[in-house]
Parts: structure tokens; sequence; C-alpha cells
């Protein structure tokens, strides 16, 4: 199997390491240079399989010029945290919309590692009879060997989901930074806790404006249902309602 990735950050850079071994991969990236990594789409023509792995603005004009350059054979996926963009338009290849939910609070190739997907869940747009015959093949082989476990959803259903528990976190994590700063005994005294429920404060600034700008109505969605839930915590039998949770947690993770 041949296969290009497009944008060697945390995403694209940790797929490269994990295949370059097992695989042949070339990469196309703007900021990175070395063996297998080039300039020019051109050199994508005769890939399997692309991972468009570019920040979410750029993502949308990255499938726009691949049209000019593949054949309606080749396979492209993307790594995006929303998957209802980049589905409201027919590519003139095999497009299976995709995203790997793994990643850390760093950017970039030189946070990028070996392993980053192991265990993490890959969510695949569409479902696993989908008629995409052999491209979905190769899609999930790459999932399955670096050591992802893929789930089928829609493209609505996904953006719900990733609003509930990675983009409406991540601005919980960052509201509470904003609420505690100005009270310098809090910010003195934080501990394991605090860091722990902060931690996503620090994501990919590109990103995280991304997500908020074009999710934003699933994650006012997914606030409201937060601000519920704590009303129903604090209203019910505490100790037994943390008890039941814990065993929810336990069987995710």
């Amino acid at each position: 199997m041949k296969i290009g990735i497009i944008g060697l950050g945390l995403i694209g850079g940790s797929l490269f390491k994990d295949l370059k071994k097992s695989y042949d991969v070339i990469a196309v990236s703007k900021s990175q240079d070395g063996e297998n990594i080039y300039k020019s789409y051109e050199v994508l023509k005769d890939r399997d399989i692309i991972f468009v792995c570019t920040p979410m603005n750029k993502t949308l004009a990255v499938l726009d010029e691949l049209e000019n350059i593949l054949s309606p054979e080749t396979v492209v996926t993307d790594v995006c945290s929303l998957k209802e963009f980049v589905t409201k338009k027919e590519r003139p290849y095999n497009f299976i919309p995709s995203h790997p939910m793994a990643g850390t609070e760093h950017k970039g190739f030189e946070n990028s590692f070996e392993g980053l997907f192991k265990n993490a869940k890959w969510v695949v747009i569409g479902n696993h009879e989908d008629n995409r015959g052999a491209g979905q093949a190769l899609l999930l082989e790459i999932i399955n060997f670096v050591g992802a476990k893929p789930v089928f959803a829609s493209a609505e259903e996904h953006d719900r989901a990733a609003a509930m528990i990675s983009h409406m976190p991540m601005v919980i994590a960052q509201a509470l930074m904003l609420a505690a700063k100005d009270n310098p005994l809090a910010m003195e005294i934080a501990s394991s806790g605090f860091r722990d429920m902060t931690r996503l404060a620090l994501s990919n600034e590109e990103m995280a404006c991304d997500m908020v700008l074009m999710n934003h109505k699933n994650i006012e969605q997914a606030i409201l249902k937060l601000y519920k839930a704590v009303g129903e915590l604090t209203n019910g039998d505490y100790p037994k309602t943390i008890s039941e949770l814990k065993q929810i947690r336990s069987k995710m993770f």
C-alpha cells in the first residue's frame, strides 16, 4: 500500500512515524524537511490512500486542490475533529471522512510520537456496510495497524458527540482558568486536581478557535446539558450517583 500524508503536525507527524517503518509512506509539508517529505501535492498521484492532517480551516482548500491531481480510485480521509463541514461536497475521489480520537495539549511535529493512536477510538463516517469497498478496507487496515479501534457514525452524530466529550470540556477548562486567575491564593495553592481539570486549556490555539467557531451550536447545547446535570447531581442522592458514575467511567477507560 502506498500512503500519503499532508501536514506533519502532532497527528500527521505521529502517523508518519508509526507507518514509515512498515509502509511506503511519503508526506507533503510546508514546515518540515527530510527523507520522503515533499512540498508539492503532485507527488501524491500514485498513492493508494492519503491522510489530510492540516488544520481544519485549511482542510477544504486542500481537499479542493486534490481534485485536480488524484484519480477516482484514490482513497482520501481527513482527521478533522469536526465532520459535517467536510461532507457537504461530493468529491471525484473516494473520500471517507474520519477522526482519530487522540492527541495531547501540545502541537507540532516535534511533539509527535509513535504510539499516539494505540488504544484510541478512530471515528469513520458511514457504517461498516458502506459500499466503499476496498477503499474503506484500506483505511481500516491503517487504523488497525496503529492500534486504534474504528467506530462508525454519521457526521452529525460525530459532531454532537465531539462537542460533549472534547470541545465543551476544552471550553470549560479555559473558563475555569479565566474564573480562577484573579484569585491569587487560589492560583498559589492550586494542585493536581486543578492541573488535571485545566489541561485542555493548553490546547493548540488554532485548533481551539476552529472548534469553537465551527461547532458552537453543539457546544452550547452540551454546556446546557452540563448545567442541567449539575442541578440533578446536587439535588439527588449524591453518594449513590457518584458511585454509579465511577462504575460507568471505569468501563470507558
